[in-house]
């Protein structure tokens, strides 16, 4: 068509109602995130495991003040007494609730587990972070100091945080504070050595980003799904580690309970009295399987081959 010639009406042919919707967004976009979510969802296993771990912390947090019993209250005479309507779990050996008892421990559970998150989630991506983005000797240097750490034993280490400073919540804390990281920042030097050679990164510097802006604000984020769900898987094995120390000895001082250290009072009367093993050692398998299930959701979840 020249310049010169005009539009006319048969030059327009109206379109057919049928067609009308053929380029019509159905599905609404979603974000990455809301994506997961989406994705989340529809995994049953990964959704009972976090139905699970909310019900957990909710009862560790406000389950205690609805029961007329505490940690530390003893009644001799109702001693090793089995599951009642009075005693949900039974009493323990010293006639304590072990209802109020298991609560009590799942609050210091899951304080080892808040604190192995914080820890793997801050030192971990840091420190693994600059070793990946930095690399040639600085990444050697940092990494050989993760090789030190993880070959010391982590029951060792324990002991020895005990003998400097005492048993308890604390030294359980530092102990695995110190070490549980190593894993993490592992994995996440992993991703930023793949990652930091991209093309985003490398306009990213191109324009003049500083080293700071271009890891956390490019190289983390894009590297935070394995992050999630190492996050995740390590939760379990860090709340199973609270209770293998505490049933050595090594956990929170008597009257203060966990779930490690109900188990090892419940092995002396193990045949008499089974249900004061049975309910510790269920609550950290319950929770235990519950993480596992909310990280394999997570891992399918976030894994963006399967985005569709």
């Amino acid at each position: 068509m020249t310049q010169n010639e005009k539009f006319t009406q048969e030059m327009w042919i109206p379109i057919n109602q049928n067609d009308r919707h053929k380029e019509k967004i159905v599905r609404p976009s979603m974000t990455y995130w809301q994506d997961v979510w989406r994705r989340l969802k529809k995994n049953p296993l990964a959704m009972i495991g976090l139905i699970m771990i909310i019900i957990v912390f909710l009862l560790a947090v406000f389950g205690p003040f609805f029961s007329a019993y505490t940690y530390s209250d003893q009644d001799l005479m109702r001693s090793s007494e089995g599951p009642s309507a009075q005693h949900w779990f039974g009493t323990d050996g010293h006639g304590r609730d072990l209802f109020v008892r298991v609560l009590y421990g799942a609050r210091i559970s899951l304080t080892v587990a808040v604190v192995a998150s914080v820890v793997n989630f801050f030192i971990g991506i840091f420190y693994g972070g600059i070793s990946g983005y930095m690399g040639g000797k600085t990444d050697n240097i940092m990494m050989r100091i993760v090789d030190i750490i993880s070959t010391i034993p982590l029951v060792l280490y324990a002991i020895i945080l005990m003998v400097v400073f005492k048993p308890g919540l604390t030294s359980i804390i530092l102990a695995i504070g110190t070490i549980y990281w190593v894993r993490m920042a592992r994995i996440v030097r992993g991703q930023v050595l793949s990652l930091k050679e991209q093309e985003y990164v490398l306009a990213a510097k191109t324009l003049g980003a500083s080293t700071s802006r271009i890891l956390f604000r490019h190289l983390i984020p894009n590297a935070m799904g394995p992050i999630i769900v190492t996050m995740t898987m390590m939760i379990p094995s860090a709340i199973f580690t609270e209770s293998f120390l505490s049933f050595i000895g090594l956990g929170v001082s008597a009257p203060m309970s966990s779930w490690g250290s109900l188990a090892s009072d419940a092995l002396g009367g193990l045949r008499s009295y089974p249900y004061q093993l049975l309910f510790p050692a269920l609550a950290i398998c319950v929770t235990m399987i519950a993480f596992n299930f909310l990280g394999d959701g997570l891992r399918d979840a976030l894994d963006p081959r399967l985005r569709k």
